[in-house]
């Protein structure tokens, strides 16, 4: 590993020390790439036949909205809604009726999409009860290619303003991130393969390049990546040993419902560990880099602390930033279920089924099983960097003072000044 430092790593390692983190390294990083070798999907996972081949893009070129008559006035649970009635013109841009202009419904109900004049709007082509030969196009979405990309190119934009090489080196990583979840962990799952041993193996593959990558290939790097490593086994074993206790399932709402129907290989159960460990994966690498970097920098600024004193101020850092981390990552998964602990309190049980509930308890243990991962992370990656960056050394005697010379007259200073005459009131 290599000792070059940027801003201030910290002292530079010794031959020793580099030599016993190359000699851990280098059976993870092989041990990372075994796993990803042996669970690679050696075959397409199946494919659900869907509507792909039925879905067209257009452009809204016309709206014509005009009093619903009443029969076409929609009755609903909550009350009555009137519908949004009349006819959208649509230019096609793409299948047998390209350029052509096409009439379709406006797009009606609580969850259709709100149109207007230049819209880029996606449509099926639905039959009618006519028969398959009268075709009928619905607006169904909207196209958020563009807006998508210039979004990204926008935070891209900033991220490489504000960090510029560290930012370069952050979007590498991302890039990286992705790919090995598009790439591996998702087919690999879809496959049938272990969720929890795909999640693992592409988070360690994950953890290695975005941490070499941002944060440069050193001493203190590998510290936080043992430190995410570890942590990372403890998240998993925590959770299959959670998982378990509660009696989750995993089929917990409706889109494990659909991915049980349509990918009957797949193992909800182990899904559902997969989802702990790579959720957990994005804050034990903020903790574990702020750990060693923390460490580092009290050992340069102070080379006369014990590693216990070192230790003791860095697991001080380390608890205020738990305070925070632990917050946000509960208000993540919060945010993200949102919409159905809505839906859930609209209800009318109690409130302990409600919190039992196999979709909240989900959460609950996800949470509480993240957040001792987290946790765990800060004592483990401070004792990997203290055990590295602080040598081995016992505290300094305290220096004594120089000893004065003994005065033949208290009233003269060292210098032989006459400190009487200066004190003293003038007659």
């Amino acid at each position: 590993m290599g000792t070059g430092h940027d801003h201030a790593t910290g002292p530079a390692a010794s031959r020793r020390i580099r030599v016993i983190i190359i000699a851990v390294m280098l059976p993870v990083i092989a041990a990372t790439l075994a796993a990803i070798a042996v669970l690679w999907p050696r075959a397409e996972p199946a494919r659900v036949d869907g509507d792909t081949g039925r879905r067209h893009l257009g452009t809204v070129t016309r709206v014509e909205q005009r009093a619903c008559a009443p029969d076409e006035i929609v009755q609903t649970p909550t009350g009555i809604v009137t519908s949004r009635c009349g006819t959208v013109e649509v230019r096609v841009e793409d299948g047998p009726d390209a350029r052509r202009t096409i009439r379709t419904p406006l797009p009606d109900g609580p969850q259709a999409p709100r149109v207007s004049v230049g819209d880029e709007v996606v449509m099926l082509l639905v039959d009618t009860p006519e028969g398959p030969e009268a075709q009928q196009y619905t607006i169904i979405d909207h196209q958020r290619g563009k807006p998508l990309i210039w979004l990204a190119l926008l935070g891209a934009l900033v991220i490489v303003v504000f960090g510029r090489w560290r930012g370069l080196a952050a979007l590498a990583g991302l890039g990286v991130s992705f790919a090995v979840l598009l790439l591996f962990v998702v087919p690999a799952i879809a496959a049938g393969q272990p969720p929890l041993a795909v999640a693992v193996a592409g988070s360690a593959a994950i953890m290695l390049a975005v941490l070499y990558l941002t944060h440069g290939i050193s001493v203190r790097t590998s510290v936080a990546v043992l430190g995410t490593l570890a942590s990372l086994v403890l998240t998993g074993v925590l959770g299959v040993w959670s998982v378990d206790l509660a009696h989750l399932t995993g089929n917990g709402g409706e889109n494990a419902t659909t991915l049980a129907m349509f990918f009957q290989a797949v193992d909800l159960h182990g899904l559902l560990l997969a989802g702990i460990v790579i959720g957990s994966l994005g804050v034990l690498d903020d903790v574990t880099v702020t750990q060693a970097a923390a460490v580092s920098e009290l050992a340069a600024a102070n080379p006369g602390m014990t590693r216990r004193q070192v230790y003791r101020a860095a697991t001080r850092v380390g608890r205020a930033h738990i305070a925070a981390v632990v917050n946000t990552l509960v208000l993540a998964y919060a945010g993200a279920s949102l919409p159905v602990l809505l839906l859930i309190a609209a209800g009318n049980q109690p409130f302990a089924e409600t919190i039992t509930s196999e979709f909240l308890a989900q959460e609950v243990v996800r949470s509480v099983v993240a957040t001792i991962g987290i946790v765990a992370a800060v004592p483990i990656t401070t004792a990997l960097a203290v055990l590295i960056s602080v040598e081995r050394q016992t505290a300094p005697e305290p220096e004594q003072p120089a000893a004065s010379p003994p005065r033949s007259d208290p009233w003269r200073d060292d210098d032989g000044d006459d400190l009487w005459t200066s004190a003293r009131p003038a007659r």
